[in-house]
């Protein structure tokens, strides 16, 4: 039988590039006033700026609101990395 895979959701919202809200926020890997490391739904979200803040953090609903300077926003896909660093270690504890 064939297993769905079912996307969750993931919003970011940006205003004025001074506040913005994250939604499918699965943790807050770490945050200075420089740079925030998210761990979304859809991949690693990496916020940078200056003077960035973590106003409102819910980890049950998922949702992470920001304040600062955004300078720029990037997402990086790392389910392909974490999965051959679990084949590797699968093949060497066998």
């Amino acid at each position: 039988m064939e297993e769905r895979q079912i996307a969750k959701t993931h919003k970011l919202v940006i205003n004025n590039r001074k506040t913005s809200m994250v939604t499918g926020v699965l943790d807050v890997l770490s945050f200075d006033l420089n740079e925030i490391l998210l761990e979304t739904e859809q991949g690693m979200l990496m916020v940078k700026g200056t003077d960035l803040h973590v106003n409102r953090l819910s980890v049950e609903k998922g949702e992470v609101d920001l304040s600062g300077n955004i300078d720029s926003i990037a997402y990086s896909n790392t389910s392909q990395v974490n999965r051959s660093n679990d084949n590797f270690f699968a093949k060497l504890f066998r």
